[in-house]
């Protein structure tokens, strides 16, 4: 997708009316606009990086597309922004409908017993497709409303030729682990099973 540059007036008009929904200390990461899209900025954190020649916005949609082509439901890429500060571009898309499994076990209705192993089929099929994907965690998974799982904020994923090695596999979970870890979310997570389903 061609990269086009987006001035600062233009920048205010597209999220003016905006809901900041994440920040770090350089200030907004990502704005859910008026319309209903959402706008991520991506900030290359060293002066030479690969994200140079590569920025991480340009990995952000590439990695959306192969998941699409993967057939695993994702966000909808709709624009690619260069920004007027060094280092700066950003990317306008649609976002997957549905909510996030996070979100789903506060509900009352919501069990592990049915939503498990729609989980581990999907953590499955991404480790037999070759893909890495290091957020991987419930905030990230989303339950869409015709009832499928798909993936969301890939900005950190990666690609092998083929099937991810038993070491990958293991440090992938290792993350999904520390995740629950620090949402406090160990003791209603069946993660044993999760584990041995997508170790065996």
């Amino acid at each position: 997708m061609r990269c086009t540059r987006l001035p600062q007036a233009a920048f205010d008009t597209l999220t003016a009316g905006a809901k900041v929904l994440e920040a770090d200390s350089h200030g907004a990461k990502v704005y859910l606009l008026a319309d209903g899209n959402i706008l991520k900025l991506f900030r290359r954190k060293r002066l030479f990086s690969s994200a140079l020649l590569r920025p991480y916005s340009a990995r952000f949609i590439a990695n959306a597309q192969r998941l699409r082509q993967l057939g695993v439901p994702t966000l909808k890429v709709l624009q690619h922004y260069r920004m007027g500060k060094p280092g700066m571009t950003a990317v306008l898309y649609e976002p997957l409908p549905g909510r996030n499994l996070r979100q789903l076990m506060d509900t009352a209705d919501f069990t592990w017993q049915q939503s498990l192993e729609p989980l581990i089929a999907l953590i499955r099929r991404l480790h037999r497709s070759g893909v890495y994907f290091r957020s991987l965690h419930l905030g990230n998974v989303i339950v869409t409303p015709e009832g499928e799982l798909g993936l969301i904020d890939m900005a950190d994923m990666s690609f092998t030729r083929g099937p991810l090695s038993k070491r990958l596999i293991k440090r992938n979970l290792e993350h999904f682990s520390r995740y629950l870890e620090r949402e406090h979310l160990t003791a209603c997570f069946p993660l044993a099973e999760l584990n041995r389903a997508l170790l065996k």
